[in-house]
Parts: C-alpha cells; structure tokens; sequence
C-alpha cells in the first residue's frame, strides 16, 4: 500500500493510524512498526506519541480491535446455528463460537496472529507472562518489549489493557457483568475479571454460561470448561494458520475443525 495522498484532519489521527495498522498486521504483523504505519498516514512519528506510547501501545489497541472483530465472527457463527429449543440453541451458540474464532483465523491469520502472542523477551518470557507477573504497570499500555528503536513485533500479546485496565470494548459480553452471578464464579480461575476483559474469551465464558443456564450442561461440568474449549479451539487453529495443517483443501479444514469442536463439546458434557 503507497502511502496516502489525502492529509489526515486534526482529531482523526488515532483512528488513521489504527486503520493503518491493521492493513499492515493483515498481510505481516512481524513487520508492523509505528515509525512505518506513521510513514504509511503521512505524519512524523513524534505526531503519533500524542495518541501512542510507544509501539507497543500501537499494538496493544490494534489487538483489541482484532480481537473485537473476532467476536464479531464468532457471532455470526451462532447466528447461523441457532434453534427453536433453548438447550440446543445454547449448544449451537457454543458451537458457533467455537467454529467461528478457527474461521477468524483462518481468513485473518495475520489479525490472529496479532490479537493473542508477543515476542518473548531476553529471559525467554512471551509479553503474555510479563504482562501477567508485572507489578504496577501503567494501565493501557502495551505488553511487548521494545527490540530496539521502533522495532518490528515478532507477535504481540493479548493487550496489557484487557489484562490489567479496566477498559471493556463496548461490544464485549463482559462489560457491566458480575462475575460473582456466572457459574464460573468462586475459585474458578475463569472468573478472574482480567481473562473475561479479554472479548473471544468472554464471548466463550457467555456461551458456556448460558449452556449450565438451559441445563445442556451441568454445573459440575461447568466450572473451568472455558480452558478445555479454549486450548482445543486454539490448538486446532494455530495447526491450520502455522502447523501442517496450513494449505489444506478447505473441505478437510472443514472436517477437522468440526470434529474437534463437536469433540470438545461431548468432552465436556
């Protein structure tokens, strides 16, 4: 993409450099810098400082909007699986959450590889598990560490600010929600508050929820389900988008991501 002809107008910079972003995170995220998105909109870089930190930060709010839109895609998903009877249709909406997060990443593989990791640091730590051990972190900022100055990501992480701010995407099923009233409340670790600000798995968490709610699965089997469905969901679509799995006749991907989602669920029942 050339750079833009048009010059921004004051007050829609940020937006233009998120646009930008995710054009670049689409086809590479290990190229995606904010000196080259900032080139890309036609600004200098100390012009996106006054909206971004750092790269990091950049990153931090392009994979929250990724990860918004994924849910988008998992809802469509649900959409078309839905069913007259509550108990089937909570089990299609799981379902369709489940196949719909492997087909968001199957179509975006540069999105999803955005939206969840980060490069691991010199103690050979993801941004992920420095994000989890850092103590008194500015809220919002960004999880990667800096490679060198404005340095292209490798990955980047579920960002710091659904890990550790307060801030919820207004589309996210966890926002204004009481944990203490979900099933998966208590010592479940899936009611910490900082994995249900992350969008995809919330929506799962809802899912599932709604799932104990109608009876088509029980409390008991309830409580930490969110992590089985989750690892196999992941696991399937990190095989498709990286592993040997890659390149497959879209009738075996197909296959494959039913059966492991059909698997999961019977599993968990």
């Amino acid at each position: 993409m050339s750079e833009r002809s048009r010059p921004y107008h004051h007050g829609d910079l940020r937006p233009a450099l998120l646009a930008e972003g995710l054009e670049i995170a689409r086809t590479d995220p290990r190229t995606l810098s904010l000196r080259e998105v900032t080139r890309r909109v036609g600004v200098s870089p100390a012009a996106a400082y006054r909206h971004f930190r750092d790269r990091s930060a950049l990153m931090s709010a392009l994979a929250e909007e990724i990860q918004v839109r994924m849910v988008a895609r998992m809802r469509t998903r649900d959409r078309s699986a839905r069913s007259a009877d509550r108990e089937t249709a909570a089990l299609g909406r799981l379902r369709g959450v489940g196949l719909g997060y492997i087909d968001f990443a199957i179509e975006e593989p540069g999105w999803f590889e955005l939206a969840f990791f980060g490069p691991a640091d010199g103690e050979g730590r993801s941004s992920t598990e420095r994000a989890s051990s850092a103590d008194g972190a500015r809220p919002g900022a960004g999880t990667a560490s800096e490679s060198g100055p404005d340095g292209a990501p490798g990955r980047a992480a579920v960002p710091a600010s659904s890990l550790r701010s307060g801030a919820v995407p207004a589309s996210s099923p966890a926002r204004n929600e009481d944990p203490a009233s979900s099933p998966a409340s208590g010592t479940d670790p899936a009611s910490s508050p900082a994995l249900r600000r992350v969008p995809p798995f919330a929506e799962l968490v809802a899912a599932l929820d709604e799932c104990a709610a109608t009876g088509a699965l029980s409390l008991e089997r309830r409580r930490g389900a969110e992590f089985s469905c989750w690892s196999a969901v992941h696991g399937c679509a990190e095989l498709m988008v990286h592993g040997p799995l890659r390149g497959a006749p879209r009738p075996v991907v197909r296959e494959v991501a039913e059966r492991v989602v059909d698997d999961i669920i019977a599993g968990i029942r």
